[in-house]
């Protein structure tokens, strides 16, 4: 049998889970355990993640939401909610990383001791953000949903703190980043909340 890839495979392998090891042989497919029979049950393509997420979580842009996750190649094989839930919260751990080297090189840059303040404050508000998005991906893998949800709501915070600490200025210097972390961060809020 010609090897499968993708949700394909782990759809075959769950419908024949309960075949004999001898039966598998013959038929050339490896059996694999699986935690959950319902990954086959309830696959979901990212439009219609990103769809249900925007209508429930005003945070979530429904076209961003796709170009975002379309573009990363780990949202093909997801499968589900869980997996893209999953995904969704790696790359918002990915725009926090991003957005914390950014605002460090800004900060070795910076002569003024009340901006490299601010810098800093943003600094301690990323590294926390992914702190906690990394125990949220553990909680995601293990079907924790309402501790990933809580991890995830306490991580949205980041970008708007940051924000907040260069009030009164004429532009922040690392807004782009923050809005994209921001936006990722409800994406993964909103799957996570989808799959519990």
């Amino acid at each position: 049998m010609a090897a499968m890839s993708g949700l394909s495979s782990l759809c075959l392998l769950l419908l024949v889970s309960g075949v004999a090891p001898a039966q598998a042989a013959e038929m050339e497919i490896e059996l694999v355990p699986t935690t959950t029979t319902t990954e086959c049950a309830n696959p979901v393509s990212v439009e219609a993640a990103c769809r249900g997420a925007s209508e429930t979580h005003a945070g979530v842009a429904y076209e961003h939401c796709v170009e975002s996750l379309g573009a990363d190649p780990r949202s093909k094989e997801a499968g589900n909610m869980q997996g893209l839930a999953m995904v969704a919260t790696k790359m918002a751990i990915d725009h926090a990383a991003s957005t914390e080297a950014k605002i460090d090189d800004l900060a070795e840059l910076e002569e003024s001791p009340h901006a490299r303040a601010r810098f800093n404050h943003c600094l301690e508000q990323y590294g926390g953000a992914a702190d906690l998005l990394r125990d949220a991906l553990d909680n995601l893998k293990t079907q924790i949903y309402g501790k990933a949800m809580e991890q995830l709501s306490a991580a949205l915070g980041a970008s708007e703190s940051c924000e907040d600490a260069w009030k009164g200025e004429e532009s922040v210097p690392v807004a782009a980043h923050d809005r994209e972390y921001g936006r990722m961060a409800h994406i993964a809020f909103g799957f996570t909340h989808a799959a519990a």
